[in-house]
């Protein structure tokens, strides 16, 4: 975090200058109540009164404006580093595995970013704004009241061992409390990010009293580890603030006979009783200070676990080869998302260039897999995957993807404007290169019935279209990246018949020339492929073209018997 600081020194060492000199200003007032005692009163100079109350209000207001100065910087500074910190944690999130974000709730990671990204900055922040001017603040007081009465300074400051002893104490208890509080926050937020994703589940069901008694018990457990955080708290300091107060009651008393006594001036003792007021202020802020301390920590640790992790293997790195014709093999290849049943087992085929491979098998075959191993969103367990030769382990993914043309079951459309979601597959395509997808897509004419148009949100993931438009839209996407390798992940699944007509032309036109692999549950689709490939229970059992696995008897005839009305598997 310190080394983020380092580069922004200049704003980081104007916030320390500002409060070197506000600092240096607080000895003013003190000097100033003691040359009311000694000079203005003691020899009855009623002409230095107004000249003495000037310097003592240009004093303040001084130190007020260096005050003001600084916190405005000091809080540039800190939205600059959160804005940072921030960027930073997204794009290492990105560059995650997929199989990361399966073991990670969204709400939580959510957490991380939204909330422990400010308190770790804060932290730095504050240490800058508040710890670093309280510290010169105390030593520069505390050294000008040793210069002035050195007994008088060690019986004010006698409590200062004992409360630095609490204090540091009790910070020992609190920063795991702190953390226990922050991961509380973080379950709460993933059960509210899951519980809107599946609002349309939760009222299709009733589920809402279900819902609002997980949510009350996630909130009540955050209740439950905050208090526990600020019962600490609210117990601590006032013990401190007793200790800090019975300095100046054991300084009054003792100066007070040493005036008496006549071994000190009353001024020094005025003096010592505004100077008192500029010691422990930095104190009254170890209560605030701790508690970003601690919560700062704890955050701290949990952003740290983002981004020391190792970003995806080759994600950059690798071979870019200049020219591709797409010939896929699977060697002997298996893959589990749980090692205690296997996805895929021992799978070998090959793709010639240009050939339209149809994946057809009952719900959880393993055909999803078979199109998340191509696009290396997963490594196989065993075996290898090869294109034109190379193994894919080989080749940098950053090279693979752009390479691909992925339409997923879901259709996912982010928030944005339906451009700025084709543009994904192009960033540098144009309007009329995206309106033709769009009407090679079959999607052009509801496009241009929108009074916005392709400026028109999609709404959160896509809610504003129907699942036939975001399909459509999908595909205009895969076919404005007009991709060598085609990978068609129920396609054409929420499409009517008569536009799974049009879009299926459309389809046929982008397969011309391209590796295409195909998971579909219509005979249409299906039929159209050059090689169909049967999978069960993650094994392939049948190959080879729709007349020939008709003839034979085996899973693909009694599917063709039931019209693929087979649900989309995994």
């Amino acid at each position: 975090m310190l080394a983020r600081l380092r580069h922004h020194r200049g704003r980081a060492a104007l916030v320390v200058l500002l409060g070197v000199v506000g600092t240096a200003l607080v000895l003013v007032l003190p000097a100033v109540a003691r040359h009311f005692t000694d000079v203005v009163i003691g020899e009855k100079r009623p002409d230095l009164v107004l000249p003495t109350a000037l310097v003592g209000l240009a004093a303040i207001a001084a130190r007020q404006t260096l005050l003001a100065l600084r916190s405005l910087t000091a809080q540039a500074l800190e939205s600059r580093l959160v804005h940072e910190l921030r960027v930073e944690m997204f794009d290492r999130l990105q560059r995650q595995p997929i199989r990361w974000f399966d073991r990670n709730r969204s709400g939580e990671i959510m957490s991380r970013v939204s909330t422990d990204v400010p308190n770790v900055q804060k932290l730095l922040t504050e240490a800058l704004d508040v710890a670093l001017p309280a510290a010169l603040q105390f030593l520069v007081v505390l050294a000008a009241m040793f210069w002035q009465d050195w007994r008088l300074a060690l019986v004010t400051i006698a409590p200062l061992p004992v409360i630095g002893l609490v204090t540091w104490r009790h910070s020992k208890v609190a920063e795991p409390q702190w953390r226990e509080s922050g991961e509380a926050t973080a379950e709460l937020h993933a059960l509210l990010h899951d519980s809107l994703s599946g609002i349309r589940q939760i009222k299709a069901y009733t589920g809402e009293p279900e819902s609002l008694d997980r949510f009350a018990d996630a909130s009540r457990e955050t209740r439950t580890k905050y208090m526990r955080v600020m019962r600490g708290q609210s117990l601590i300091w006032p013990g401190v603030s007793i200790l800090a107060e019975a300095g100046i009651i054991a300084m009054v008393a003792f100066g007070s006979w040493r005036v008496l006594q006549g071994e000190m001036d009353a001024g020094i003792l005025f003096y010592f009783l505004f100077a008192w007021g500029f010691l422990f202020e930095p104190i009254s802020k170890i209560n605030p200070l701790s508690q970003t301390l601690n919560r700062g920590t704890a955050s701290a640790k949990r952003v740290s676990e983002i981004l020391d992790r190792p970003p995806e293997s080759h994600l950059t790195e690798g071979k870019r080869p200049t020219a591709l014709r797409g010939e896929i093999r699977f060697e002997r290849v298996g893959f589990s998302y749980d090692p205690e049943s296997p996805a895929v087992a021992d799978i070998s085929l090959q793709a010639q260039p240009g050939e339209t491979i149809a994946l057809v098998g009952p719900t959880g075959a393993g055909k999803s897999t078979l199109l998340h191993l191509i696009a290396r969103f997963y490594e196989p367990d065993s075996g290898r995957i090869l294109l034109d030769g190379h193994p894919l382990s080989d080749l940098s993914k950053e090279w693979l993807r752009d390479h691909l043309g992925y339409v997923t079951q879901e259709s996912f459309l982010f928030n944005a404007t339906l451009r700025d979601n084709l543009l994904l597959a192009r960033p540098d395509a144009s309007d009329t290169e995206i309106r033709a997808a769009l009407d090679a897509a079959n999607a052009l004419g509801f496009v241009e019935e929108l009074p916005e148009g392709l400026d028109t949100l999609a709404g959160e993931r896509g809610t504003r279209f129907s699942g036939g438009e975001r399909q459509r839209l999908s595909i205009a996407r895969a076919l404005l990246r007009n991709p060598p390798i085609l990978l068609l992940d129920e396609a054409t699944s929420a499409l009517d018949n008569r536009t799974e007509k049009l879009v299926q032309q459309a389809l046929e036109r982008l397969r011309a020339d391209r590796t295409s692999f195909v998971i579909a549950h219509r005979l249409s689709t299906i039929e159209a492929a050059d090689r169909i490939l049967v999978l069960k229970d993650g094994h392939l059992v049948q190959s080879g073209t729709h007349a020939e696995l008709i003839a034979q008897d085996g899973l693909y005839q009694r599917l063709h018997r039931g019209g693929f009305s087979q649900a989309p598997g995994t």
